[in-house]
């Protein structure tokens, strides 16, 4: 019998290398912590502020089951959070009517261009999930856009500068044929064109078969566009939340140089695992040490709590080299 090749690797090698680290102190926010009654904080985007202190913007879900947004600062990133007395941005559907069933999973991209910090979100609307904007320089007043994708979209987030005279949105539509990343282009961060897609969530068998999705807003490189995505695995016992990694072109960020054939992540501490929604990682942010190199990578786990990993970009590029495919390959694949 004949092993195809892309299969014959983890026949042979049933070791990896891990990628990201876990901070012993995981998780490092919880419920408890909050100054105001919650159910769950979870998906939060995150940045570096003008001071060197890190700001969390995350997701907390109150006793409703509705989501707002509330920060959360630390001077080192890991521990002695100062958490906003009240929410810091909270739907507002008379207004904004696709708000009306909450505001979850904030990217958070700071634009040199702009000297502002680009926050996009999922609205929750009647009609679905849809993608909106705000801008804001300090998290304590917002410039609201609005819907700049509509539903059913989500995991979304901008691109620091512009593409050839265009801002680029990173986005995920969902469709009866599948939930795949797009990238589309605005000259104003209104109007929005030029849909391409991206990266195809892959078919049959595959970990990050049938649904991917953008984890952190994509971190820039000098090989490319360096972007930890979200597959899931639908099992007979629920959903299975995994990141995976693949690189983009500096210039033209809708071509893909290379995609990560396994996952490099996945739900195995007993805070990942068991929560209000079981096996699940699903970072939204990271921010960058003074190295240039390390990364803290923040995510929501089990949709329960934040915990934080590390890793180091030139380690992701290393395994990308080794275990990535090219974008003709992954045509093979899908």
């Amino acid at each position: 019998m004949t092993v195809p090749a892309q299969i014959l690797p983890n026949l042979v090698n049933n070791s990896y290398e891990p990628l990201l680290l876990r901070h012993p102190g995981n998780p490092i926010l919880t419920s408890k912590d909050w100054p105001y009654s919650i159910n769950s904080v979870f998906n939060p985007g995150a940045t570096l502020l003008a001071d060197g202190s890190t700001l969390l913007l995350c997701r907390v879900e109150d006793r409703r089951g509705l989501s707002h947004l509330c920060a959360a600062r630390s001077q080192n990133g890991v521990d002695g959070w100062l958490i906003d007395r009240e929410p810091t941005l909270i739907p507002n559907p008379a207004q904004y009517p696709e708000e009306i069933w909450g505001i979850e999973d904030p990217r958070v991209t700071f634009v040199p261009e702009l000297q502002q910090y680009a926050v996009t979100y999922t609205s929750y609307s009647r009609g679905g999930p849809g993608v909106s904007l705000a801008l804001t320089k300090d998290f304590r007043s917002f410039e609201r856009y609005g819907v700049i994708m509509s539903p059913d979209d989500k995991d979304s987030a901008l691109l620091p500068r512009r593409i050839d005279g265009y801002w680029a949105l990173i986005h995920r539509p969902a469709t009866n044929l599948g939930a795949h990343m797009w990238i589309s282009y605005s000259p104003d961060l209104r109007h929005w064109g030029r849909h391409r897609l991206m990266l195809e969530a892959r078919r049959g068998a595959w970990w990050d078969a049938n649904k991917i999705g953008l984890s952190p807003p994509p971190i820039e490189t000098s090989r490319g566009w360096l972007v930890l995505y979200h597959g899931v695995r639908h099992t007979p016992s629920g959903c299975l939340y995994r990141l995976g990694l693949a690189l983009f072109d500096l210039e033209n960020p809708a071509k893909c140089l290379l995609r990560g054939d396994s996952w490099i992540f996945g739900p195995e501490a007993e805070y990942e695992c068991h929560g209000d929604v079981d096996d699940v990682v699903f970072p939204c942010g990271y921010t960058m040490d003074r190295d240039g190199d390390t990364l803290n990578i923040y995510y929501g786990a089990a949709d329960s709590s934040i915990a934080l990993a590390r890793a180091s970009v030139n380690s992701l590029l290393r395994w990308l080299d080794a275990n990535g495919s090219s974008e003709r390959r992954q045509r093979a694949d899908l």
